[in-house]
């Protein structure tokens, strides 16, 4: 069983309760018993030396005081509240009436808050000083990122949220706006990023290090809705084009807004972070603007570590001095808001596109949610390795009603199309295949596998190479095609060649069945793989197939052999969409038996 202690008072009436009358008079009695420990100090030697005895008076006038050794109270803090923490720090341990009569010193640091949940869990990329006794991150996400890694024990949950700040929208300050506030559906791309799609240029911080971002993954998801077959490749759309507007973080998305003040793009970041841009660069403010529907806020919940007792009860003395409306005028000051919600009209100012009254809360994302994006979007950034198949044999001659073009040319433009769909790091390769095509073999390779950015003869990219490849592309009169030796062929070579920090898979555009009589048999092919695979070496194989003759079963048992997944339609105009899908496949890792 965790350890939970107290109940966050979240109401303005927390932050007023008595405030100003106890503050002052327990403020009065503090400053008075530590002048009368002076005195008597002093009183006590006189008597020692006349030899009277004061220790009856000594005792009664000390009672209640703190002196002696401090408790160090250490506080690691997300960086953009810690000058607040600082400053509420610096007036409570002038004056605070101690834990066992030892006075508190709280000494607060900035801290990122990954660094301190990866320090916890070891479940990514931590440097420097982990360690604190109280933890103020920027949100809940990361302390039940922590909980369900570590358990409750892992700290204290006191239940109390030190400030708020939504996520709001900041556009350029010269960019266009329609006065519409969009809703995170409207932000959603519909379609890969380089080839036109829809909706909004979205910029966040990257997610692996920051709530915001972990956020903007979790509304993005959430106004997509659908998680099965249909609406992955949709995510899949999303979160690329999300990572080609990613910002390493805060001060990266900074620069870019403030050097692009024309852009229309959007920058998702907390109300709190758009006004410090703002009060950074007066002279061109970034427009603010609430999402419709409501959004998610960070919560800068208090977290007690320690496991002192001592050192938990300064802990919750300083949490009882955070709840103090002296404290909430210096959060207020510097562009948070209240716990439950409430603003400094002066300081978030309507001129300035702010709102008063705080937008509608969603609800929280929870942990696994959170985990799966993350890792969807983890594997989406691993660059790839695909080896892509094309069939030429002669059914690719077919025309398609109602295109002007045949089954060849439909599937070169999907592959083109497909090539958008990945980063300028992966890289990709090109065969082609039919029947004894290559001096007696089936397939014939037509471009190495190379990064896509890399220059390759003529000063051409491996992308502009491979679009010219498809372009030119041609069938083979009366080929057959020739399925199975090209598998096992370049499985092999993806085999041989395999890089463990990349996605490695094969991708085979066909519209026909095995036709090649001497080639390697189906049964045989499976158990080749079988033997020949390693689950810590997968090589997932995508096959999509089209027509009107296609033996849907043996593509199917390749790709469960391989971990990957096969596609059948009667409609070669399909190849593109089902391409995406058969992409989206990223988002889960192989599992391939052997």
């Amino acid at each position: 069983m965790g350890r939970h202690r107290g109940n966050n008072d979240d109401g303005a009436d927390r932050w007023d309760r008595a405030d100003r009358h106890d503050r002052r008079a327990s403020g009065r009695s503090r400053r008075r018993r530590r002048r009368g420990r002076g005195f008597t100090a002093l009183a006590a030697a006189f008597a020692i030396i006349i030899g009277l005895g004061v220790t009856g008076w000594y005792v009664l006038d000390t009672s209640g005081g703190c002196g002696g050794q401090d408790v160090e109270l250490g506080i690691a803090a997300s960086p953009e509240i810690t000058p607040a923490l600082k400053e509420i720090a610096a007036d409570f341990n002038a004056d605070n009436d101690g834990v066992d009569g030892r006075c508190v010193q709280a000494e607060v640091r900035a801290a990122e808050s990954a660094n301190i949940t990866y320090g916890i869990t070891g479940s990514g990329p931590a440097s420097g000083e982990t360690e604190s006794d109280v933890w103020i991150p920027d949100s809940s996400l990361w302390s039940n990122l922590v909980k369900d890694d570590s358990g409750d024990s892992a700290f204290t949950d006191t239940g109390t949220s030190v400030a708020s700040s939504p996520l709001v929208l900041a556009r350029p300050a010269e960019a266009e706006s329609s006065g519409d506030q969009p809703s995170w559906e409207a932000l959603v791309p519909t379609a890969a990023p380089s080839s036109g799609s829809e909706g909004s240029q979205v910029q966040l911080v990257d997610p692996i290090r920051s709530s915001s971002g972990m956020a903007t993954l979790a509304l993005v998801a959430g106004a997509i809705g659908q998680e099965d077959e249909q609406g992955r490749p949709q995510l899949v759309a999303a979160l690329q084009a999300l990572q080609r507007n990613v910002a390493a973080d805060q001060e990266a998305a900074f620069t870019t807004l403030a050097e692009n003040p024309e852009s229309s793009g959007v920058l998702v970041l907390s109300e709190q972070a758009a006004w410090r841009y703002n009060q950074d660069h007066g002279d061109a403010p970034a427009q603010i603007g609430y999402p419709q529907g409501g959004t998610y806020r960070l919560d800068y919940p208090y977290i007690d570590r320690s496991t002192d007792p001592v050192v938990s009860q300064a802990a919750e003395l300083f949490r009882e001095e955070l709840t103090r409306k002296a404290a909430q005028r210096v959060l207020l000051k510097d562009g948070f808001r209240t716990p439950a919600g409430k603003a400094d009209p002066q300081v978030l100012a309507a001129d300035a596109g702010f709102k008063e009254s705080a937008p509608e809360d969603l609800p929280t994302p929870s942990t696994q949610d959170v985990q799966r994006l993350t890792q969807a979007w983890n594997r989406l950034k691993l660059d790839s390795r695909l080896l892509t198949i094309a069939d030429v044999s002669g059914s690719m001659l077919e025309p398609v009603p109602g295109t002007g073009m045949n089954r060849m040319q439909i599937t070169a433009a999907a592959a083109i199309q497909g090539l958008d769909l990945f980063p300028e790091g992966s890289e990709l390769g090109m065969w082609r295949f039919s029947v004894g095509i290559n001096d007696g073999l089936d397939y014939e390779e037509m471009m190495p596998i190379r990064e896509l950015s890399a220059e390759v003869e003529g000063g051409v990219t491996q992308k502009e190479a491979l679009v010219s490849q498809w372009n030119s592309l041609q069938p083979v009169p009366d080929g057959d095609t020739g399925l199975y030796d090209t598998y096992l062929a370049a499985y092999r070579q993806m085999s041989r060649t395999y890089k463990a920090d990349r996605v490695n898979a094969i991708l085979m555009l066909t519209d026909g069945n095995n036709d090649d009589s001497e080639s390697i048999s189906l049964d045989k092919l499976l158990s080749t793989i079988e033997e020949e695979s390693s689950p810590v070496r997968p090589i997932p194989v995508f096959t999509i197939a089209f027509g009107p003759d296609i033996d849907p079963e043996p593509l199917q048992k390749i790709a469960e052999a391989t971990g990957g997944a096969s596609y059948t339609t009667e409609d070669p105009t399909e190849i593109g969409d089902i391409f995406l899908q058969a992409f989206s496949h990223r988002l889960e890792p192989a599992a391939q038996g052997g």
